[in-house]
């Protein structure tokens, strides 16, 4: 059978990949250690297993819901978006989807037409891209430097709108960087996304793992027009270790949200019951949980920030949030004769059994992606393997 035309441009995801290649091997017996995943290395807090296993107990998540999520489930949604955001929304401006992933893709099928352009600031997420494609729309990528610490401005963006353009994404704290924007740099790119009628696509997924004293500032709390202009992305995956339950969400005004839920209802129904029961108390519950993991993050980043900072021919910013660093390593690769970044990592799995992710699929073909999200332990271990690569391989 040939297959649909699509599927010829489609890339696959370079991060699950890459994380995929690490399990294989280690269950080869290898000893690899993998800092490619995008997720906690805890399990999710007691307290959120508890409520799903209750409410497995009461018979009640064993039915379809509606196809935006439970009436409980957005009702905590709300509350929690008062507490950090600082306005109050409706339900009707609400879906819950089957992860954040999902919602980013429903939305840009609800809001592209053939050729629509969005703005996506390089380095970026590797699927944003892919689901504008799918959606039949035009990613439009603009390059940032790490010098500006990988974030883009207005006059950036001034540059590359056109008469097609649709929205812009603006991911901070940012996979892969971990950079957050100021609240000036947001301002100024919130009040040209409206006076150029361009919506603000906010994926704030990684908004509340932000350390040493750093605040995420969310672009749809700084005026009523940016709000209005603004769909949020978030979920429950990152903050409480949930990865395996897919819940994701978006807030944004209720035409968008509406065809979102038509389009959600005929490709999943709806998000797995007891998923979005223990969302609820994620969202609602006790939070210490959540905290004891963020200083640990927080704790990995102090400790092994300055050891790959000293790691030959590797360069790169100290991030603020998420748990990704995310180093040009060009003179690294020169010391060994590289020209690509793939090969250079796939030699460093080969020969060192560490694992990260590719720059190429970030937009960044010099850098690579490495998760603080494994134990001190592992990531001191691979500072080593690292280390030795390099030197082993000089020219």
């Amino acid at each position: 059978m040939k297959l649909a035309k699509r599927m010829e441009t489609l890339e696959p995801s370079v991060t699950l990949e890459a994380t995929a290649k690490a399990k294989a091997l280690k269950a080869q017996g290898l000893d690899v250690i993998s800092l490619t995943v995008g997720e906690p290395d805890y399990t999710t807090p007691k307290n959120i297993e508890d409520a799903a296993i209750e409410a497995i107990k009461s018979g009640s998540v064993s039915f379809y819901t509606a196809s935006g999520g439970t009436p409980t489930l957005k009702e905590a949604i709300i509350h929690f978006t008062k507490e950090n955001y600082g306005f109050t929304v409706k339900p009707q401006n609400i879906i819950v989807t089957s992860g954040a992933k999902f919602a980013l893709s429903t939305l840009f099928q609800t809001i592209l037409d053939p050729a629509d352009e969005v703005i996506i600031p390089v380095p970026y997420w590797v699927s944003y891209g892919e689901q504008v494609k799918l959606a039949e729309g035009q990613p439009v990528f603009v390059n940032t430097t790490q010098e500006n610490d990988y974030k883009i401005s207005v006059a950036q963006l001034a540059a590359a709108k056109t008469s097609k353009t649709k929205a812009i994404i603006i991911n901070s704290p940012s996979n892969p960087t971990g950079m957050i924007y100021t609240e000036e740099e947001l301002r100024g790119i919130g009040e040209w996304a409206v006076a150029n009628d361009v919506l603000i696509i906010a994926d704030d997924i990684y908004d509340h793992l932000v350390y040493n004293g750093n605040k995420a500032v969310h672009i749809a709390e700084l005026s009523e027009a940016i709000r209005k202009n603004t769909v949020i992305i978030n979920g429950v995956s990152k903050t409480y270790a949930m990865t395996g339950w897919r819940i994701g969400y978006a807030i944004g005004e209720a035409d968008i949200i509406a065809g979102m839920t038509k389009i959600a209802s005929q490709a999943t129904s709806n998000p797995a019951a007891v998923s979005q029961a223990a969302a609820v108390e994620a969202l609602s519950g006790q939070q210490d949980t959540a905290e004891e993991m963020r200083q640990a993050f927080e704790e990995r980043l102090n400790t092994i920030f300055p050891k790959v900072a000293a790691l030959p021919g590797f360069h790169l910013t100290k991030p603020q949030g998420a748990f990704y660093l995310f180093p040009n390593i060009k003179e690294a690769m020169d010391l060994g004769g590289y020209t690509n970044v793939t090969t250079w990592v796939n030699d460093l799995l080969e020969q060192e059994q560490v694992a990260l992710v590719t720059g190429e699929g970030f937009g960044a073909p010099e850098n690579v992606r490495i998760s603080y999200s494994a134990s001190l332990e592992d990531l001191e271990e691979a500072v080593v393997r690292i280390r030795r690569f390099i030197e082993k391989n000089q020219k």
